[in-house]
Order: C-alpha cells, then sequence, then structure tokens
C-alpha cells in the first residue's frame, strides 16, 4: 500500500491510496483458501473443487470481496500510520472508469481510490484553575413546601357523585357522546362513560361550556370547533355537533391536609412527607444551579479557545438547527417578519450558534481525553433502563431499538459524558458558593435560548 497526499488545506484532507496488484493477488490467494473447501458445485464434493474452475466461477464475486475488505482496511491503516483524526467517516472514492476497473478485478492493474476528510484541529486546552464560577446556593422556604402540599392535594381529589347537582367548574361530569360533522359521525367521535372535569380543557374549546348546567340525566346537542392545528387533518378546523348524554355529575372533594392525606399517599406522617417534599425541592434547586453554573462554564470555555473548526460538523450542525427552528414555524404558523428580522439574519445568528456548539463540543471532547474520562457499561445500563421508564409497556422495543440501531448508543452516551467533564470541570475550577433566595436563583437567565446549548 502506498499513501500520498493530493491536497492539505487548512483542516481538509485528501489522501490518493494505491494498492498494488501484487498485494491484491495475495489477498485473492488468501480469500480462496479461506473458501475452496466449503465450496460444493454440480458434480465435485464439498472441498473437491479444483482451484481454477473455483476461480472461472467465483473469481470476480470474490475479487470485489477482496477489494472492500482492502479499501476498509487500508483507509483505517492510512489514517492510523499518519496519526491522522478525521472529524468524521472519510469520504473514500472509488475509481470510475470501467476499464480499469475491469483491470483491477482480472488481476492486471493496481487498484487506486481516494479519500477526503477534514480533521479535527489541534486545542491547547486553558488552565482549568484559572475558570472562575459562581454556584448559586439557595434553601426552600416554608411557602414553597406549603405550595407544593397544596398542589398535591389537588391531584389527590376525589369526586362523588349528587344527585340533582349542577355541573360547574371543576365538578366531574360522566358523559356518553356522538360526534358528527355535516350530519356525518367520525372515527374517535363516540364513546362512552367519559370522565371530564369541567375546566380541565380535556375536550376541545367549547366542548365543556356546553355541559356546564347540566344534570344527570340530561341529554345536551354541544357544538364545537376543533383547533386549526388538531393533529388529525381531517378534523382540523371543523365544526362539529356532539349528540351528549350526562350520565353522573360529582362534586370535587380536595382531601385536608393533614396525617390522613400523607398516609394515604404511603408516608407515615405530615412531618414526614412535608420534609421528603422539601427534600425533592431541593433537588430540583441543586438541578437548577447546576445547570446555570454550567451555562457559565461553556460560557468562558467559549471565550477562552479559538480554534478553527471543521466546515462539515458546523454545516451538520447547523443544518440540524435550521431544520428544529423552520419546522417549529411552520407548525407554528409564523414567519421571520413576524420576528422583525430577515431570514439572512436568522440564518447568520443561527450559524453563529452551531459553531458554538461545535466548538465546545469539541473543547468538552479534548478535556476529557485528557482526563481520561469514560462512560461505564454501567452508567449506560443505567441510562438504557430510565430510557425504557419513559414507555411504559414498550420496554422491549426501547431495548431493540438501542441494540439494533447503529449510532443509537451514542445517544445515551454522549450526555452522561459531557455531564462527567463538567464535574472534571468543576472540581478543577475556582467554584465559589453564593447564598440567594429562591426566587432569584429560579429567574432565568436573560439570554439563554439555543446559544446555551
Amino acid at each position: 500500500m502506498e499513501v500520498s497526499v493530493t491536497s492539505s488545506e487548512g483542516l481538509k484532507r485528501s489522501l490518493q491510496v494505491v494498492i498494488g496488484k501484487g498485494e491484491l493477488s495475495e489477498r485473492f490467494s488468501n480469500r480462496l483458501n479461506e473458501v475452496k473447501d466449503t465450496i460444493q458445485l454440480k458434480g465435485f464434493r464439498r472441498g473437491k473443487v479444483p482451484v481454477g474452475h473455483i476461480k472461472k466461477v467465483y473469481g470476480r464475486s470474490l475479487m470485489a470481496e477482496v477489494m472492500q475488505s482492502a479499501v476498509e482496511e487500508t483507509s483505517r491503516q492510512a489514517l492510523t500510520d499518519r496519526k491522522e483524526r478525521p472529524a468524521f467517516q472519510p469520504e473514500l472514492k472509488l475509481p470510475e472508469d470501467k476499464d480499469e476497473i475491469e483491470k483491477v478485478i482480472t488481476g492486471g492493474g493496481d487498484f487506486t481510490y481516494s479519500m477526503n476528510f477534514e480533521v479535527l484541529p489541534e486545542i491547547s486546552i486553558v488552565d482549568l484553575s484559572t475558570i472562575e464560577l459562581e454556584r448559586l446556593v439557595a434553601d426552600v422556604p416554608d411557602d414553597a413546601v406549603a405550595k407544593a402540599l397544596d398542589e398535591l392535594a389537588k391531584r389527590n381529589v376525589s369526586y362523588e357523585a349528587e344527585e340533582g347537582r349542577a355541573a360547574g367548574e371543576g365538578d366531574q361530569v360522566t358523559i356518553d357522546f356522538v360526534g358528527r360533522i355535516d350530519g356525518a359521525e367520525f372515527e374517535g367521535g363516540k364513546a362512552e362513560d367519559v370522565p371530564l372535569v369541567i375546566g380541565q380543557g380535556g375536550f376541545i374549546p367549547g366542548f365543556e361550556d356546553g355541559i356546564k348546567g347540566a344534570k344527570a340525566g340530561d341529554d345536551r346537542v354541544v357544538k364545537a370547533t376543533f383547533p386549526a392545528e388538531y393533529p388529525v387533518a381531517t378534523l382540523a378546523g371543523k365544526e362539529a355537533q356532539f349528540d351528549v348524554k350526562v350520565k353522573a355529575v360529582a362534586k370535587a372533594s380536595t382531601p385536608a391536609i393533614d396525617d390522613e392525606m400523607a398516609k394515604g399517599l404511603g408516608v407515615d406522617s405530615l412531618d414526614m412527607l412535608k420534609e421528603r417534599l422539601r427534600a425533592q425541592i431541593q433537588r430540583e434547586y441543586d438541578q437548577v444551579s447546576r445547570s446555570k453554573m454550567k451555562r457559565h462554564m461553556l460560557d468562558a470555555l467559549d471565550k477562552a479557545h479559538a480554534f478553527e473548526l471543521p466546515p462539515t460538523l458546523v454545516e451538520n450542525e447547523f443544518e440540524g438547527i435550521w431544520r428544529q427552528l423552520t419546522q417549529s414555524m411552520e407548525q407554528a404558523k409564523k414567519t421571520f417578519a413576524d420576528e422583525g428580522k430577515t431570514e439572512d439574519d436568522v440564518r447568520a445568528e443561527y450559524r453563529k450558534i452551531a459553531e458554538r456548539r461545535v466548538r465546545l463540543g469539541l473543547v468538552l471532547g479534548e478535556i476529557g481525553d485528557k482526563g481520561k474520562i469514560e462512560v461505564t457499561q454501567d452508567e449506560l445500563r443505567n441510562a438504557l433502563f430510565e430510557q425504557a421508564r419513559r414507555f411504559p409497556g414498550q420496554e422491549r422495543m426501547v431495548y431493540e431499538y438501542f441494540e439494533k440501531t447503529p449510532g443509537a448508543v451514542s445517544q445515551l452516551r454522549a450526555p452522561i459524558f459531557e455531564e462527567k467533564v463538567v464535574d472534571h470541570i468543576a472540581a478543577q475550577a475556582k467554584v465559589v458558593d453564593k447564598k440567594v433566595g429562591h426566587e432569584e436563583l429560579l429567574k432565568p437567565m436573560e439570554d439563554e435560548g439555543p446559544a446555551a446549548a
């Protein structure tokens, strides 16, 4: 194998790799020896087919295998020998001339192909001990615990049917209904014994208003219009008429915030429930504090490092961001003009965001490599378990997705790696705790947005 540089400009590289016909012939012979004892052809016993006959029947396909294997091995070897660090999988360009390919396949010529790729830049990491960070610390006030208790009580409301009660805000009605559009029933527009809490917005706009004041046994005809952005295209924006039978009206009963409520939630006492809620809120505060410190850390790292970025990495990142942005705008039926900007202005803004993300990704990766930070199999298993828990009843499908989908596991590894690198940096940086009230802690950062990533 001979490797030569055909182009080297900035981070872009082009290599030419030549695999001599002698090496190809040797590889072909080795492959032939591997398969000759397994081949069975009509008129011959397995393993007794003459080599010349095998060449005649399978020579071209075996050489094609050899060439593919040779490209895979030599391309890797070329990068290793040159100590190249590709920013992404190199683009391999094989010969297009049919005569040239035929010459290689028949063993009459060298096999030449090219590799095009971009390399990772050399990154000089700032002394992490010079980074100064502020970590906000807030205690959980009693009123936050009281608010959490109140919300918990509301989530555990019970309903008791009352004869003759007229349905009002907060009441639960049990209904049967049949929906029609232009006199015809539509799919999903018919149901029985459906519980509906007035005021929670569980149905399309206008439906709950048509139920208010109804009593058990009443029949109502309710007109309501599906929202224009309704996910079922055949129903979006259409007015429907529902024939509704009210079967029961129940009054909401919020439990008293006491030991009995706590025991109903599996906790021994109200005091113990309060402590659990306080600990939970404290964890949420700590997470907010960590997120803000991380944002400041990323800002500091971004400011401290300047180097050439692989153009393709930036372009791929930008395309992903832009695609997500335009899809969101289409769904919201908004335009750039609505924001007082031109498309060119927004593109420039989001390209800077893409550049920041790529720069920080490379910096964090370099810090992680130098710090010998790794993601363990136990950490990956735990992340996979948490991912599966998000889809009750579909856990097997989640496991199979990550098992069979190329690159899927990296989706689990990347955030774990990043958080471990953040911990590594924080352990070396100058971190000063600042005591603040919970209002200041929870206040959004002024410039928080896509660029924070």
